[in-house]
């Protein structure tokens, strides 16, 4: 009786096979890949084909973005009221504590306006870190099914907050209008200041982005960040007279120019320079104003370098987003 042929054997018996990584002839998959024009499909694509494809997807961004901001606040019964009564009640319960209890108000012409720009603009930049932490992660099964830039993600987050910091800024105008604070000319470098912290936004969403989708801790840490950067940010108290309020930063200047080149502080100021004559006319020693052209300079740097920095380190690791 015949028998059919079996694969030849090696010294020891066993039964040899070719290498998972060549096919019949020989020849390696990369290569028969190549050979065939195929190429890997969550591969980082060149810089500039990164970008080109980014722009094709603005469309998707901003419709994303609507969409998320729409369904936010679905399951409330006040809806969308509350991305304006949020930042209401934060700056209602700072004024409480820190301007009647702790009298950080003395001095400072119409403290409530004052308070509330802080309040409303610091809000802008907390949240898209909030909400960038969780945008790659919270959208797993849209990364796994669909092949475009992830960096679509933290920006489409990102607008989601431009959208409600634009509601928010039409309400602190008629805040600041109800307080005797009347509309000037000097209220248009609020479109320069807001623009530039939309820059410095979308460069630390995308930071924070990379970081929450390979640490899921980082979720859990970004509240306590958060209120550090708060309280370091002059939201509640005037950040250029605590030379005037404390010894211990009389001895140590060098602090507060630190917390003047914190970009929480900077966007802050710039906005209240802009809103509050009074607060610019002000001489009061105990309520020190910060060089405004020192301040352009710091927020022009910092959108530049954070937007450009966290885009290249988001970019890096592209092809990673999304595995299990």
């Amino acid at each position: 009786m015949s028998h059919p042929e079996r694969p030849a054997s090696g010294p020891t018996g066993s039964l040899t096979a070719p290498p998972a990584s060549q096919g019949k002839s020989g020849e390696s998959l990369a290569a028969f890949a190549a050979r065939h024009g195929l190429t890997q499909s969550a591969a980082r694509p060149p810089l500039g084909l990164y970008l080109s494809r980014l722009w094709g997807r603005r469309h998707f961004i901003w419709m994303f973005a609507s969409s998320k901001s729409k369904a936010m606040y679905t399951s409330s019964r006040l809806g969308q009221l509350w991305q304006v009564l949020t930042p209401i009640l934060n700056a209602g319960v700072y004024f409480l504590i820190f301007g009647l209890l702790l009298g950080t108000h003395k001095g400072i012409p119409d403290y409530v306006p004052w308070l509330v720009t802080g309040v409303f603009l610091f809000s802008f930049s907390q949240r898209s870190v909030t909400s960038g932490a969780k945008s790659v992660g919270t959208n797993l099964s849209l990364i796994r099914a669909l092949h475009f830039p992830r960096a679509s993600l933290p920006l489409a987050y990102t607008v989601v907050e431009f959208q409600q910091a634009m509601v928010a800024l039409g309400v602190l105008f008629a805040l600041v209008m109800a307080f005797g604070v009347m509309p000037a000319l000097s209220w248009l470098m609020i479109i320069p200041v807001v623009l530039l912290q939309l820059l410095f936004n979308v460069g630390l969403g995308l930071i924070v982005a990379r970081l929450g989708a390979f640490s899921r801790d980082i979720s859990q840490l970004i509240p306590f960040i958060n209120r550090t950067w708060l309280y370091a940010s002059g939201v509640i108290f005037s950040v250029a007279s605590l030379s005037e309020r404390s010894d211990f930063i009389k001895e140590n200047p060098w602090i507060t120019d630190i917390l003047e080149a914190n970009p929480g502080y900077v966007f802050v100021e710039l906005a209240r320079q802009a809103l509050l004559p009074a607060y610019v006319a002000q001489t009061d020693p105990q309520v020190a104003m910060s060089d405004p052209g020192l301040l352009w300079i710091y927020a022009i740097a910092w959108s530049v370098v954070v937007l450009v920095g966290g885009f290249y380190w988001f970019y890096r690791a592209e092809e990673r987003y999304g595995r299990g």
